[in-house]
């Protein structure tokens, strides 16, 4: 071991102790340890096996402030503080790592196909963004002005909301970052480890399906949908629960969509993302055939220079939702 590593772990009798050990590996777990590592704290990251549902590699790659907290302008507001950090933040992890995470925020759009929809949608934002002190820079763009901004736009589109605070980013760069950079900061992160029990004395002990333990002083609970099975041991509930999205991708193709919408996106990598659905299902995180034909339809409403696409893959993933949807 190196000699910051045994700095930032000690082994006594096949127990890893931390100050702080984060059960989930995802984008939300690695964050925490990233940040936490940074304020000097030894940390333990325990990652879900290949089998684990993982929200963090099958999400869309929006980094995005447009419709959220619509009924809670605190959230609404964390939310522009969230997208406005990113910049930094992206900056950091790929002068760190080497890894361009592929980040643009010159907005995104929210597309519609009729007028009533947008005009709905509009006068909901106008009442967000006087709750907000004016501070949400959005416009709408009609047929034509979207046209000229996106000339792949089909006809079938009236319009779309423009909203300047928007973009999105490569998760996948992202996660590989963030576990390249929490490695160089000291921290631990154990792979295919399935949590199984936490208990509490004088400090937190979680064991592992393969009889791994890990002590720490304090724990945080990034497990996703873990959370419904361990939130209750540790005395508290965790009402979430999973919805699914699957989501299309395209062969890599020349630039065809200038921003992202709720449709689609072109990655840095050139393929096209098209996504996603709103599925109630439980914990199914299979593909299905309508679901798939419907998001390849709407896609090419929206586009339809995209009907001559070829598809290379698809996956379904499960969202993390709470009751009161924030």
């Amino acid at each position: 071991l190196s000699i910051r590593r045994q700095r930032q772990m000690c082994i006594r009798d096949s127990v890893m102790t931390s100050d702080y050990a984060i059960i989930g590996g995802g984008i939300v777990g690695l964050s925490t340890a990233w940040g936490l590592l940074k304020r000097g704290l030894r940390v333990t990251v325990l990652d879900g096996d290949d089998g684990s549902f993982r929200a963090s590699r099958g999400n869309f790659g929006l980094v995005w402030v447009q419709g959220k907290g619509l009924n809670a302008p605190v959230y609404a507001s964390w939310s522009q503080r969230s997208a406005a950090a990113w910049s930094d933040f992206a900056a950091e992890l790929a002068d760190a790592t080497g890894f361009d995470l592929g980040l643009e925020q010159r907005g995104g759009y929210d597309l519609h196909f009729s007028e009533e929809s947008l005009e709905a949608t509009v006068a909901r934002y106008e009442g967000l963004k006087a709750e907000l002190g004016g501070d949400y820079p959005y416009e709408v763009l009609g047929h034509n002005a979207l046209r000229r901004e996106e000339p792949a736009i089909g006809p079938k589109v009236a319009g779309a909301i423009l909203h300047h605070q928007d973009g999105h980013a490569n998760p996948l760069k992202l996660l590989r970052a963030l576990a390249a950079d929490v490695r160089r900061l000291g921290g631990v992160i154990l792979n295919g480890k399935t949590v199984t029990d936490v208990t509490r004395d004088d400090h937190f002990k979680i064991t592992c399906a393969d009889g791994t333990e890990v002590r720490a002083q304090k724990t945080v609970l990034s497990a996703g949908l873990g959370a419904m099975t361990l939130g209750p041991k540790l005395g508290f509930k965790a009402p979430i629960r999973p919805q699914r999205g699957q989501v299309l991708i395209t062969e890599k193709l020349p630039k065809i969509i200038n921003r992202p919408s709720l449709i689609a996106r072109q990655v840095d990598e050139g393929g096209i993302q098209i996504g996603a659905t709103n599925e109630e299902v439980g914990l199914d995180d299979h593909v299905t055939q309508p679901g798939l034909s419907g998001l390849a339809a709407e896609a090419i409403a929206a586009y339809p220079v995209l009907a001559k696409a070829q598809l290379v893959r698809s996956w379904g993933a499960l969202r993390i939702l709470s009751p009161d949807g924030l």
